[in-house]
């Protein structure tokens, strides 16, 4: 996940879908002085977490409603790739994949494992939609996960259009990824999260901006039961801007979670 917008000073009452969409984003800035005492940056995005593992067919709307605008053939565009699991999910039928992401080693992940699949490649770094002039039109543009890191997100949708032939397929969760955790951020802190902005919210954007969108929201089941990992206290206690000393209470935490499934959303238009 990127770096958040600023903090916002104006409520969001008033504004257009698009202004209130960048005003409830600024609102998950972390408070400067919990920021400023962090050890290090809470901002992390390790490259090994987005490696695609797994059974990359799953039965999900996003799949679904990609592969109903693919043939054999075909070519996916897929931005802020990771390493692939949402391109890599459509291969076959699509035989091309374009890989655009700002991290050169997401990049690198997506072209190995588009080499071991045998799938023509090409990547594209930096940001979008800075890189959209240097990407191909392709049939079909997905775009997992990374609305929520998109204080504009007018353009960005629109760069989307442009290089999709047929069809745009959007990820994500219906509220904001960093509400996992929004307990900790209270437990930790005493510090309340926002509740927008939403997947609805992204719709309303896109309404506003000219795009007829439509949104199937659905639940991922919960994951198996686990041990909680030090990889888990690790990521979590940075997220929170913890230090080293507060472990033991970070896996505390996590130990008496229970896991459950995410709430997500596919928003997709044809162009």
């Amino acid at each position: 996940m990127r770096d958040p917008v600023p903090r916002a000073t104006a409520t969001v009452a008033a504004m257009s879908a698009v202004d209130q969409w960048a005003a409830s984003l600024a609102e998950w800035g972390i408070p400067d002085e919990i920021l400023a005492a962090a050890p290090q940056s809470p901002w992390i995005h390790p490259v090994s977490t987005f490696t695609p593992s797994g059974d990359l067919f799953v039965d999900t709307p996003s799949r679904h409603l990609a592969l109903d605008a693919l043939s054999p053939g075909d070519s996916v565009l897929d931005v802020g790739c990771g390493g692939g699991r949402a391109a890599f999910g459509l291969t076959p039928p699509a035989t091309e994949v374009v890989g655009v992401d700002h991290q050169a080693g997401m990049l690198e992940v997506f072209a190995a494992q588009a080499a071991e699949r045998g799938v023509t490649c090409t990547t594209v770094l930096g940001d979008w939609p800075d890189m959209a002039p240097h990407a191909p039109v392709c049939d079909v543009v997905v775009c997992h996960h990374v609305f929520y890191n998109v204080a504009d997100l007018g353009p960005f949708a629109q760069a989307l259009a442009a290089r999709a032939r047929r069809r745009v397929v959007v990820e994500l969760p219906q509220r904001h990824p960093l509400s996992r955790l929004s307990p900790a951020w209270e437990h930790f802190w005493g510090l309340q999260r926002p509740q927008h902005p939403t997947a609805h919210d992204a719709v309303a954007v896109l309404a506003e901006i000219g795009i007829d969108a439509a949104i199937t929201t659905w639940e991922e089941d919960a994951p198996s039961a686990r041990p909680v990992t030090d990889v888990d206290v690790e990521h979590t206690r940075i997220r929170l801007c913890l230090t080293a000393d507060r472990d033991d209470e970070v896996r505390e935490f996590l130990t008496a979670e229970t896991p459950t499934g995410r709430s997500l959303a596919t928003i997709h238009w044809d162009v």
